[in-house]
């Protein structure tokens, strides 16, 4: 469980850091699930439906910038996921009833590994409400030389900042933006094990890893189950017919129910429209978008 500390720091800073939030035998098991996906990724040539791939990718050197949908690969991830262990922290944040958005592993190659560059995950995906948040659980040690995540504090109560460039989506704010506020940001660092927790609006992103070990992070995007998606955004549910969209919504419950009724709440909107040319993740997102980078 979270205590009243993290709670309230949650609320106020928009993240919070959760020291041995994973078991040992859980840790264990999504690593060597880890290791195997990476494995397989040798035989992939350019990036699919289960992997992302890094420049410099091949036979000999894998490298990847992102596992798509791990909880769906293997059930080491799966368990965690769906575990009491990790909604017992999440109940207190999001309510009883609760909805996974998406799940990926980050596997921020070494040696300069792809840098994500600042954003807010609520401009990719805008709901009825922002009861909405991403867990961040460190397969391996997070430092500083390695990419870890950073996040401004305060910002998931601030406004939404412009995400497009050139009249299109391009899934990262400007850096030269006025009311990014760079100097306040704090680095998410730990040990395997550790957990972050931050807000779908709070700004945040992850320099080039320049360290000789990769950064392997997995994100589980959840939500209250009130929180409705507005027209489908993030792929998640776009294109489905409204039965196919309820389906999936119900198929995506971690734990509760799906309720009918959204909860509305008087939250900063704005649609990741018109799309960029390739949408398909967001390093493409911002590459083919044209962000412009923080970290250039």
């Amino acid at each position: 469980m979270l205590t009243d500390e993290q709670i309230a720091g949650y609320r106020e800073n928009g993240y919070a850091l959760i020291e041995n939030a994973i078991e040992p035998d859980a840790l264990s098991a999504m690593q060597r699930a880890t290791a195997r996906l990476i494995e397989r990724s040798r035989e992939v040539s350019e990036s699919n439906a289960l992997f992302d791939l890094d420049e410099g990718h091949g036979p000999d050197t894998p490298r990847l910038t992102r596992i798509k949908l791990p909880h769906t690969r293997d059930a080491a991830f799966a368990d965690v996921l769906y575990g009491a262990r990790l909604t017992g922290m999440l109940h207190p944040l999001l309510g009883p009833d609760i909805r996974l958005h998406t799940s990926k592993l980050n596997t921020k190659a070494p040696g300069g590994g792809a840098a994500v560059e600042w954003h807010q995950d609520w401009a990719f995906y805008p709901h009825t409400n922002d009861d909405i948040l991403a867990v961040g659980i460190m397969l391996e040690d997070v430092d500083e030389a390695n990419g870890p995540l950073m996040i401004v504090p305060g910002t998931h109560r601030n406004p939404v900042l412009s995400h497009h460039r050139n009249g299109v989506f391009c899934g990262a704010i400007d850096p030269a933006d006025p009311l990014f506020e760079r100097q306040k940001a704090v680095t998410i660092t730990g040990k395997a094990g550790d957990m972050s927790i931050h807000h779908a609006r709070v700004l945040h992103g992850s320099a080039p890893n320049r360290s000789d070990r990769a950064r392997k992070l997995l994100f589980f995007e959840l939500m209250a189950a009130d929180a409705w998606p507005l027209m489908g955004v993030a792929g998640v549910y776009q294109g489905l017919s409204a039965p196919a969209m309820w389906e999936r919504m119900q198929e995506n419950i971690v734990c509760g129910t799906q309720p009918t009724a959204p909860r509305l709440c008087d939250v900063p909107v704005s649609m990741p429209l018109p799309p960029p040319p390739d949408a398909t993740s967001i390093f493409k997102v911002q590459k083919s978008g044209g962000a412009i980078s923080a970290f250039a």
